[in-house]
């Protein structure tokens, strides 16, 4: 069995002011490559990242990560665009679960993401971290879910209903990151 990384990197970034694929951290890494890394090293065999708004622009600084990119073309549409686009792209292939992850999540490590994998990566897997006891990124889905979770995704929703209606096992992560998102600058 093999554990499928997929990485949201779609949207436009209104509030950070230029698309969250092009932001860099104070040290100059992308954000995109820092994301990567951590599916990669948290036990992902194959990562994908989903592109969208400057996708021309952000896909240059992947370079040589060895990793797949697919453009949502109607990444407009919200979360839920980019999630089924990364899902659709790997159905055909041989893993068992999928890791989603997104882009601005500068502290979420391969620490974090090997956690929620630890749990096991099966076809029925459902679990995604948790800081606090609140629900975040990285989601895992295993593959029996992904058809629902393609079904049900809309909006900036992502796949919040379908986790909502299933039993998912959250797993604590405060103590290896915060898990928020950064949607502005500094």
């Amino acid at each position: 069995m093999t554990l499928q990384g997929i990485l949201l990197a779609a949207g436009a970034g209104t509030r950070m002011g230029q698309p969250k694929a092009l932001v860099r951290d104070e040290g100059g890494e992308p954000w995109l490559v820092r994301g990567v890394r951590a599916l990669r090293e948290g036990g992902c065999d194959h990562v994908t990242v989903v592109l969208g708004a400057a996708a021309d622009e952000a896909s240059p600084l992947l370079g040589d990560l060895g990793v797949a990119v697919v453009v949502a073309e109607d990444w407009a549409e919200g979360m839920s665009a980019s999630l089924r686009a990364g899902l659709a792209s790997v159905a055909d292939g041989d893993a068992s679960a999928a890791v989603v992850s997104l882009v601005d999540l500068p502290d979420v490590s391969a620490d974090v993401v090997r956690r929620v994998t630890d749990l096991g990566t099966d076809h029925g897997t459902l679990a995604r971290a948790s800081y606090a006891g609140e629900p975040g990124h990285p989601v895992l889905i295993g593959r029996d879910h992904w058809h629902g979770v393609l079904e049900t995704a809309t909006g900036d929703r992502g796949a919040r209903d379908y986790l909502a209606t299933h039993m998912v096992f959250l797993v604590e992560c405060g103590d290896l990151a915060t898990g928020r998102d950064r949607d502005t600058p500094g």
